[in-house]
């Protein structure tokens, strides 16, 4: 799905044909798919209004309005039949049901990074809070959105909260001003507290492995730190230096080559395949001769939000890979060998890292970095992929479909999808 200010666009995706076309009330500022695809939810943020339309029927329509209360969030509920809305000033969160059409509410919602999580399973919700000046965090059962449990979480300024894959253990991270991570079971036991240092800017991002083993925290001093489920105690740290010193340790350059174009096929005017293959520079990868020295910026140090630090990591989906990214070398990507802990390849690019996912079957990367191409890494190797398009489409974000078949490429204005052959075993 995809949507052109008021217009919503339904496709298939293997063909890209127009299945639906829905007319909402407004500009449309965000879209989500209900878990099982049968829903879309377009939220106008301006309006306080949200719209539901369903592909089984497409003459059934749903409207939600906030009125005089706004609208500044909205998401599905993991069984696609609930939608949250959270007012302004975050003074509290709508629960509408689509089945029954009742309506429940949750007060006093924090208004930070990541405020709601779902468990994997769908089956509870954890919402942080904030009221009388001090966090709380609050676990409702999805079912009958019935509380579980109430209870007051020990930090400063909540941050953010994030399920384990398993569903057992919440995490709950402070402001960046205080380095404080805390794992709360799903009873609200505390069951650990993490501090790597004090006095100086603390966590920045952090990443559950899919088998719920490891947590992954990466900080404003350029390490990611990785804690073990059994004893929550860190069992190693990566740092992100400048300069490569390890002969294991395998550095793809990217480099920009001119293509080459025969003489007896230049034709004048040039035809527009030609003009645009002529003018579009091509890259591939070397590898580079150890120790290699990476691009380093130094952040500005009077402003919010500094360009330090680990702003980027996730998991590969089958547990083996965690790549990173550290804004101090903002274009290189780090792939860390899990089972072995320890620095695997990097990637060094020519533009700065925009946006990096694993894709959801195997251990493949996509890396996209604000120019026409697409850069896949595997443990088998590099590839820099250009997409054929005229004019200038800056890939900013990339996104995996679910098979791993295929990844939507976006542009500010544009999107194309890629298509990648399964290779026959």
């Amino acid at each position: 799905a995809s949507c052109v200010q008021y217009r919503l666009v339904v496709r298939d995706v293997n063909t890209l044909q127009i299945l639906q076309l829905y007319t909402c009330l407004d500009q449309i500022q965000y879209i989500e798919w209900s878990s099982d695809s049968l829903f879309i939810l377009c939220a106008m943020y301006k309006r306080g209004i949200v719209q539901v339309w369903s592909l089984e029927q497409p003459d059934w329509h749903c409207k939600i309005d906030e009125g005089s209360a706004g609208l500044v969030a909205s998401c599905w509920s993991p069984d696609g039949r609930h939608i949250l809305n959270t007012t302004e000033f975050h003074l509290r969160i709508t629960v509408w049901s689509l089945c029954t059409k009742s309506v429940s509410y949750i007060k006093y919602p924090k208004a930070c990074q990541q405020g709601i999580a779902f468990t994997k399973d769908g089956r509870y919700m954890a919402v942080a809070e904030r009221r009388d000046c001090k966090d709380f965090i609050s676990i409702f059962v999805c079912s009958d959105w019935q509380l579980l449990r109430h209870f007051d979480s020990e930090t400063q300024d909540l941050f953010g909260i994030e399920w384990a894959p398993n569903g057992c253990v919440l995490a709950v991270w402070d402001t960046c001003l205080e380095y404080k991570i805390l794992l709360y079971s799903l009873d609200g036991r505390l069951l650990s507290t993490y501090r790597a240092y004090e006095w100086s800017l603390g966590i920045k991002s952090i990443a559950w492995s899919p088998s719920s083993q490891f947590l992954a925290i990466g900080s404003y001093d350029e390490k990611v730190r990785i804690l073990n489920h059994v004893t929550w105690k860190k069992i190693t740290e990566f740092e992100h230096p400048a300069t490569i010193t390890n002969t294991k340790t395998i550095v793809y350059k990217e480099v920009e080559k001119s293509p080459s174009v025969e003489t007896e096929r230049l034709s004048f005017p040039p035809t527009r395949a030609l003009a645009s293959s002529l003018f579009s520079t091509q890259s591939k990868y070397d590898i580079s001769q150890v120790p290699v020295s990476l691009q380093c910026i130094k952040p500005v140090a009077d402003r919010a939000n500094p360009k330090m630090g680990i702003g980027m990591l996730a998991f590969s989906s089958d547990n083996c890979f965690l790549a990173t990214k550290n804004d101090n070398i903002p274009n290189a990507v780090w792939i860390w060998d899990i089972q072995k802990l320890k620095l695997f390849v990097v990637l060094e690019q020519l533009c700065a890292i925009q946006s990096f996912q694993w894709d959801p079957r195997q251990p493949r990367l996509a890396v996209c970095t604000g120019n026409s191409k697409v850069f896949l890494w595997s443990p088998a190797g590099c590839v820099s992929v250009q997409v054929p398009m005229e004019g200038d489409f800056q890939i900013v974000s990339l996104s995996w479909h679910s098979s791993g078949d295929s990844m939507v490429l976006l542009s500010k204005d544009n999107f194309c999808v890629c298509y990648l052959e399964r290779e026959e075993v």
